[in-house]
């Protein structure tokens, strides 16, 4: 049957060569749950051998998983926001490993919504269980449109007052507050704050503020630094800073990598770490560690982000999760103290 290139194997000549009924094979190839495993893996083996077209009919996900999500990264200010960024990579990895615990499978869209549109699309166009969307980028009110419909999704970000939608995040205004009240501790009396303009580093910033008014310090608009979400922007801040002359003595990044990238300018501007600049970054991921010197930071848990969110998309009820994750100051060598 799989020769003859004028004819294609039906439901029923399907059906027979199992040797069940046809409505057990249509079940099966719809991975419906009333059908065993062994029965689905011998009538799809069958369905390719003999060249059924049985695409049209695949499940959302591969035989037997318990469900499969859709992760989409939003359109940020100057593009998507790379997949091979070391934060996000971690906190994929996280996602991974927690739809593996529920026998469930996950999918990394090309798609890059930059409009409400691009969301509704995003989110009606496969039959994935539902949409992780890692950051809101600029779209917080589309989100929240987004909320009135029926989609099933859960972002990664930040939580903002008059929000509709289910988010997963770290306490950022905590988180950059500690960072901040650390180096004022340690003495530090012109701290630089270095972040972009996404909701989660905006709030990170609230933070550095409060903490600066809390320890006494006045804000300097000269030592606020706006930058893109990468590391070489970070370190062209930074170049500029000392080529201005500008007086600072500790540096609070936004992300661990702008924090590498202020350390590399740092580095490169014959400036001593963390004897005449303390720097200290947000995430705590693997590079942080592995720097030298190693880097001060504000931790975000993402194995348990990672559990969060896929259980915010296939649990039936998720209003009793947790949508504000604690931060942990890590202190290593390069703020000093």
């Amino acid at each position: 049957m799989a020769g003859d290139s004028n004819s294609k194997t039906t439901l029923e000549q399907l059906a027979q060569l199992a040797g069940v009924s046809v409505s057990t094979v249509s079940r099966a190839l719809n991975d419906q749950p009333l059908i065993s495993a062994r029965t689905k893996k011998r009538i799809w083996a069958l369905a390719r051998e003999h060249d059924y077209p049985f695409r049209q009919s695949m499940p959302p996900a591969p035989i037997g998983a318990e469900g499969s999500i859709v992760i989409v990264t939003p359109h940020m200010r100057g593009g998507p926001l790379p997949l091979s960024h070391p934060f996000f990579l971690e906190l994929l990895a996280s996602i991974g490993e927690a739809a593996r615990e529920r026998g469930c499978d996950f999918t990394v869209s090309h798609v890059a919504p930059s409009n409400f549109e691009d969301l509704i699309t995003t989110t009606t166009t496969s039959r994935a269980n539902g949409v992780i969307f890692l950051g809101q980028a600029m779209l917080h009110e589309e989100f929240n449109r987004l909320a009135e419909t029926q989609a099933r999704f859960v972002v990664w970000g930040a939580h903002i007052p008059g929000q509709k939608y289910r988010s997963i995040g770290s306490d950022n205004l905590l988180g950059g507050r500690r960072a901040t009240a650390h180096v004022a501790r340690l003495g530090r009396k012109n701290i630089a704050f270095i972040g972009g303009t996404d909701p989660e580093a905006l709030q990170r910033r609230r933070g550095y503020l409060d903490a600066l008014k809390e320890s006494g310090l006045e804000a300097d608009s000269n030592l606020i630094c706006q930058v893109e979400f990468e590391l070489e922007s970070a370190e062209a801040a930074v170049t500029r800073l000392l080529r201005r002359g500008v007086k600072f003595d500790a540096i609070v990044g936004a992300s661990d990598l702008i924090a590498l990238g202020a350390m590399r300018a740092l580095r490169r501007g014959g400036v001593a770490i963390p004897e005449d600049v303390s720097v200290v970054g947000y995430d705590d991921m693997l590079l942080s560690r592995l720097s030298t010197p190693a880097l001060s930071t504000i931790r975000q848990d993402t194995s348990r982000a990672g559990k969060l969110l896929v259980a915010s998309i296939l649990n039936d009820h998720t209003d009793d999760l947790p949508s504000l994750l604690p931060t942990e100051l890590i202190i290593r060598e390069s703020c000093g103290g």
